[in-house]
């Protein structure tokens, strides 16, 4: 159709104006229309992962530039995973969209029962009543399940298929379908999400999305603020998969990332992927004020 209507009016013109000038125009429209490729792709950045002993992919998005710089495109593009706490973001929205949460200061008292993470150690800051900001900064995985019981199946399914979220399917309990590989979604989609969130431009109230912006904000000072929700969680093979999405803004400009890795269900995901995070951003200049 787009095509027919620029025949249509290249016609038009050779009518009213000189042959020549139509082709000048004609040449200016295939130029423009012809955009150089967006996307770097940083293989500098294979030693931080490489220092650690994971496989995975980081993706930077320069919204000022319009430029990506990736490492590992065809694992950010192609390869889904299960979001595991990631989740969190969509739950918020939902939640608060919904009024299963009225704002970031609702407290979902404790149910008593003594959590253990993984390693061992108790879930000494899930294990009491908290808030919805508190919840989500310690990334507490009982407050977000019960937000999901409290949304349910249907309303959950609905959302998932407005923000054509990842797989968008729920193959397994409402309070478990983002943690256990059911649903899945890719590095690209992660990153696409949260630029989204920043702009407000989500099917959801401004206000829904200026709470979740809020509680994303992890570190603010006077050369950054860093926002990012961190996800881990196991894959089929059994291997450990850490996410970190989210923002940096310097001097009032966002640049939105995700960084995804794979390792060994032993190693400390939580440690790793937050050092490669800010090893990735101080090499590319952010951290210090000099952006």
């Amino acid at each position: 159709m787009k095509n027919l209507k620029l025949i249509v009016s290249v016609v038009r013109m050779m009518k009213k104006y000189r042959f020549e000038a139509v082709l000048v125009i004609a040449a200016v429209w295939l130029v423009q229309s012809c955009t150089p490729n967006n996307v770097t792709v940083d293989n500098s950045l294979q030693k931080y992962f490489e220092e650690q002993h994971v496989t995975g992919t980081f993706g930077l998005f320069d919204n000022g530039a319009g430029q990506f710089s990736i490492y590992n495109l065809a694992r950010y593009k192609d390869s889904s995973f299960l979001p595991a706490s990631t989740f969190k973001i969509v739950n918020a929205l939902i939640g608060i969209e919904t009024g299963r949460i009225s704002n970031e200061k609702m407290v979902i008292p404790w149910d008593g029962k003594i959590r253990v993470f993984s390693g061992g150690d108790t879930a000494k800051e899930w294990n009491k009543d908290l808030t919805m900001a508190e919840a989500f900064k310690v990334s507490a995985v009982p407050y977000f399940q019960e937000v999901a019981r409290r949304i349910g199946k249907d309303t959950m399914q609905h959302w998932l298929d407005s923000l054509n979220y990842g797989s968008k399917k729920i193959r397994s309990r409402i309070d478990s379908f983002w943690l256990d590989n059911s649903l899945k979604i890719t590095p690209d989609e992660q990153l696409g999400l949260v630029k989204k969130l920043y702009f407000g431009q989500l099917p959801f109230q401004k206000r829904t999305q200026d709470i979740v912006k809020r509680v994303m904000l992890q570190e603010s000072n006077a050369n950054y603020q860093l926002s990012y929700k961190t996800g881990l969680g196991y894959a089929e093979n059994g291997k450990a998969i850490g996410w970190v999405v989210g923002w940096i803004e310097e001097n009032k400009h966002p640049y939105f990332f995700v960084l995804n890795i794979e390792g060994d269900r032993s190693a400390d995901m939580k440690t790793i992927r937050m050092g490669i995070l800010k090893s990735i951003l101080k090499q590319y200049g952010f951290l210090e004020g000099k952006k």
